[in-house]
């Protein structure tokens, strides 16, 4: 697979560095780069506690220290990539002038509260540190891999590190320094690595999906006291799609490569205690239910069409409780029949919106096939 460098690739793309310094490192407006423990909202040092973990079992195919060994820098120090820390929201009915329809926002639904965060800010920051339902969570995009995910941070806040590990954004907590790697929700650094962060669903959708589905969401603004170009993309675009994320090459390279998907194939991928499984997201459009057993446990795929996204659940038992959880995983349910009916799933002859079967939820997200798996060689695919 071909590989260039990020400088080629931009100005393949007729991108000038310049106008990428919010990705390659400029920090204006009030963020301290090279300082990996200086926050902007004051949760500094080691005093602090870090993010709150979770007991979990994921698969894993390399050490902690395998993964550090395999970190390169993407170009900025820490902090280089500011992440947004007083977050300024809009009402859906006056959104950004910016925000187009079809364009994608990442959405969160916590505790009653519908917030959408628009993939063209996120692009240039990387990590927002907000509340949401009055929980203090971080919301978090990596444009190279295509993964958007959430994560509870507690009295903390997470920055971006500038390191890179499979070409995926490597966080850092201001309270431990300690790294997490997105895709991974994993601490890799730090005395006893291992600790799992707790995950919500962040759902990758457009605009006009979101807004219709949640019409009581309020939308980030791009005003984020920093100066960007929030109407340009550095790396391409998704309306339409567009430069790196419609081509080939990559700018970092993937831990390890897989030829059964072209590199930039979106797949829906889910990570538990039973194992790995990436569904093709085209795939699951056409098919609407995908079932398979991972790890001899039934598990189903469903289609949300509202939202152009899928929900995976565990149907059998043998799992964990570790993600989300959405009605009962009783033994009277493991042998259920799901059937497709005009945008629902029934459920032994029971009618559930996509989104709530009677079942335990799993996390999942968006991602790049390549970087999914880098990081998890040993998944399934149904394509």
């Amino acid at each position: 697979m071909v590989q260039i460098d990020r400088r080629t690739l931009l100005g393949a793309l007729g991108v000038g560095i310049s106008s990428v310094s919010g990705c390659l490192g400029s920090s204006d407006a009030g963020a301290d780069s090279g300082s990996i423990d200086d926050g902007s909202d004051g949760s500094t040092g080691s005093a602090a506690e870090g993010p709150p973990t979770v007991e979990r079992s994921l698969p894993a195919a390399y050490t902690a220290e395998e993964l550090e060994e395999a970190s390169r820098s993407g170009g900025p120090p820490p902090d280089g990539i500011p992440a947004i820390e007083d977050p300024q929201f809009a009402e859906a009915t006056d959104p950004p002038a910016l925000l187009d329809d079809g364009d994608p926002v990442f959405g969160v639904v916590l505790d009653g509260e519908a917030k959408a965060y628009p993939q063209s800010v996120l692009v240039w920051h990387e990590i927002v540190n907000d509340v949401i339902g009055g929980t203090p969570v971080s919301v978090t995009y990596c444009p190279l891999t295509g993964t958007a995910q959430g994560f509870h941070r507690g009295e903390t806040t997470f920055g971006v590190s500038g390191q890179l590990i499979n070409a995926n954004l490597v966080m850092f907590d201001r309270a431990t320094e300690a790294w997490w790697p997105q895709m991974l929700a994993t601490r890799i650094t730090g005395d006893d690595p291992g600790e799992h962060l707790q995950e919500f669903r962040v759902v990758w959708t457009t605009w006009e999906r979101w807004r219709s589905a949640h019409p009581e969401t309020v939308v980030l603004t791009d005003d984020t006291g920093f100066a960007r170009n929030y109407g340009s993309d550095p790396y391409g675009g998704y309306n339409p799609r567009n430069g790196y994320y419609a081509g080939d090459s990559f700018l970092f390279p993937p831990l390890t490569e897989d030829a059964r998907l072209t590199p930039k194939t979106v797949v829906i991928g889910m990570r538990s205690a039973n194992g790995a499984v990436a569904v093709r997201k085209e795939t699951l459009r056409e098919e609407r239910i995908i079932e398979f057993d991972l790890n001899a446990v039934r598990h189903a795929a469903v289609y949300d069409e509202s939202l152009d996204t899928g929900y995976v659940y565990r149907i059998g038992g043998g799992g964990e409780n570790g993600d989300e959880s959405e009605g009962t995983d009783s033994d009277d349910l493991e042998t259920a029949t799901l059937s497709w009916a005009d945008g629902d799933v029934v459920v032994d002859g029971t009618v559930h919106a996509p989104d709530s079967l009677p079942f335990e939820r799993e996390i999942v997200f968006d991602a790049m096939w390549f970087a999914w798996y880098g990081y998890y060689p040993m998944t399934d695919l149904h394509r």
